[in-house]
């Protein structure tokens, strides 16, 4: 039964990643937006959403430690697992927009959430502003979205037909009628369905493995249950890379984090009775790893705007020293 529910889980991931990247990158070129956009908004979200389903539910039936261990985990996989692994499959080339905004948004608040939890507990409060903090930078990047997409409106009659890759067949331009809307948004909608369902067979699969194992819910949530919600972004990013939509790819991954910190953790706290309590090992080790992580990412984006094959195998080496460091600390 185990091993049915993650064989099934992989292949409907893989089946939800390939249509949520194909309706996005139609979707883009549709609203005459980039691929960057795209990626950081509509595909991040969605990617996060087991992510946040997930994490409320243990905040609201007494589990925090699993809400919490989700989000970070999640983070740090984000970066170091699925970054490195899309890195190897191919190198990342890096936005100038992400160098300027957010990758330092990300460093800057994952620091925030770490000074927020010093006392131990992250209350309603500190929930309440990490959900202001995602107002905010949702109303600036639709404000800076729209002047991108005016400066660009100018030069999309002249143009070049834009070659969809996984037809390659012309789609119209953007506003077009005869590029359907709906069709794109039902591909979005049908890929984020498919993979919140592979990523929960997959999680409760896993699950059931690490229950014969008998490790603590910390851990659960930094591994288990982080990797199987970031299963999502993991098949989204990988389809994105071979199908060279690589914006979309790296969007995926920074976006998602910032979802994670903000809108996740955020909701997740503001609705626990007694907020999310912080463990020690989580204050002394996986925060910081999740703030290191994302700090490195800024001097690897900034040399040459891409993320090298070699790049991304060290990110994936420092997943593995974190797995160990993981587990030889709740094994004593």
């Amino acid at each position: 039964m185990i091993t049915l529910l993650l064989l099934s889980g992989l292949a409907v991931l893989i089946l939800g990643g390939e249509l949520l990247v194909r309706g996005s990158s139609r979707l883009a070129r549709r609203l005459g937006t980039s691929h960057l956009v795209i990626g950081l908004t509509v595909v991040a979200f969605g990617t996060s959403a087991p992510e946040l389903a997930v994490s409320t539910v243990a905040a609201l039936r007494g589990a925090p430690a699993i809400a919490l261990g989700n989000v970070v985990g999640s983070n740090i996989v984000n970066i170091l697992l699925i970054l490195g692994f899309s890195a190897v499959l191919a190198p990342l080339a890096v936005s100038h927009r992400l160098v300027r905004i957010e990758v330092p948004l990300v460093i800057v608040i994952s620091g925030l959430v770490f000074l927020l939890a010093l006392d131990s507990v992250l209350g309603r409060l500190e929930g309440l502003l990490l959900l202001a903090g995602l107002i905010l930078y949702l109303v600036v990047f639709i404000r800076l979205a729209l002047a991108g997409r005016t400066s660009r409106a100018g030069s999309a009659e002249s143009a070049e037909p834009f070659i969809d890759p996984a037809s390659r067949s012309p789609v119209p331009s953007p506003g077009s009628g005869s590029s359907p809307l709906l069709l794109h948004l039902a591909l979005i909608a049908a890929g984020l369905i498919l993979l919140i369902i592979g990523s929960r067979w997959l999680v409760l699969g896993a699950v059931e493995l690490a229950a014969l194992v008998g490790i603590s819910s910390l851990v659960v949530g930094l591994t288990v249950v982080a990797v199987g919600t970031s299963l999502p972004e993991l098949a989204t990013s990988v389809i994105a890379v071979l199908r060279g939509e690589r914006e979309i790819a790296v969007g995926n991954i920074l976006g998602s984090n910032l979802f994670n910190l903000l809108a996740v953790l955020g909701c997740s706290a503001a609705l626990a009775p007694q907020g999310i309590p912080v463990p020690r090992p989580a204050l002394t080790f996986d925060l910081p790893v999740m703030l290191i992580a994302a700090a490195v990412c800024l001097p690897v984006f900034i040399t040459g705007r891409v993320v090298s094959r070699r790049e991304g195998l060290l990110f994936l080496a420092g997943y593995a020293a974190y797995l160990m460091g993981l587990f030889l600390g709740s094994t004593g």
